[in-house]
This record gives structure tokens, sequence and C-alpha cells, in this order.
């Protein structure tokens, strides 16, 4: 499982012209779901991006978690972070997780964290969407469970 995370200031989720999902203060992250990933690496994932400290304390210095922050969420699917180029210049997908399962855990991840912090918002699974940020820092963080 992979994740792309901004710290952000604020972020919204569009489809069809209609906000679906936002966050102020906080995460947005965009996750993608590989072959073989399961509730493990949901459990695994959540307990790394809650406990990231990437927000300033009262004296300038990254020391403070999401949590100490009282921030929020906004988890966005995105299969294309499994994307590979090692073959030509159009990206194959093959890596990504089925649609089916990867709703599925999408859907977990965002529930996860929803048992930790008190606003989580979230994209639309499989629909095109747009993505406004402000990135705070710009502050951005990546992950994946293989790694972790």
């Amino acid at each position: 499982m992979r994740a792309l995370i901004q710290r952000v200031t604020r972020a919204s989720v569009t489809v069809d012209g209609q906000v679906v999902g936002s966050c102020e203060r906080g995460y947005l992250i965009f996750l993608g779901v590989g072959h073989g990933d399961s509730e493990e690496q949901v459990e695994q994932l959540w307990s790394k991006v809650s406990r990231l400290r990437i927000f300033e304390d009262e004296n300038g210095k990254i020391n403070r978690s999401l949590a100490d922050v009282e921030g929020d969420v906004l988890v966005v699917s995105q299969f294309t972070l499994y994307a590979t180029c090692k073959r030509g210049n159009r990206p194959s997908f093959t890596c990504a997780a089925p649609p089916d399962e990867a709703r599925r855990l999408y859907e977990a991840f965002a529930d996860r964290a929803r048992r930790d912090v008190a606003r989580v918002g979230t994209g639309e699974f499989g629909a095109m969407m747009s993505v406004e940020l402000v990135n705070d820092g710009p502050f951005t963080i990546w992950l994946d469970t293989d790694e972790l």
C-alpha cells in the first residue's frame, strides 16, 4: 500500500462539479492499493501516518503530530501510485490491486482514520476527480508499506 501525504492548510475533491470531500489543516492522502495488500497494510500504514510528526510546534520545530494539532484528513484513491514505466513511455498499472479489492481497502483505510480523527473526508472511488489543495510548506511524504 502506498500513500503520498501532503500537509495542507485546506484541500477538496470535486466530482461532476460537486465537492464530495474536503479538509482544513491536516493531511491530503493520495492512497494506492497494490496486489497482495490486506487489512494488515491498512493498519501498518495508518499507524505510521497518524504518528508522523510533521507539524511545527511553538518553537517552529517540526515536532507535532496530526492529533497534536487536531488536524483533518482527506483520503483520495489513486491507483496511479502503482504506475510503472519500465517499458516504453506509457505507464502500466498492472501492480495496482483489482478495483473491487482496492475499493474495499481504500474504504477500510478511511474507516481506520475515522477512529482517530474527528473529520475525515474522502474522494469518490473510481470517479474522475478534481483535487484542489494548498500545500503547507510545501511538505510532502511518500510512504510504501513494503518499506516500513
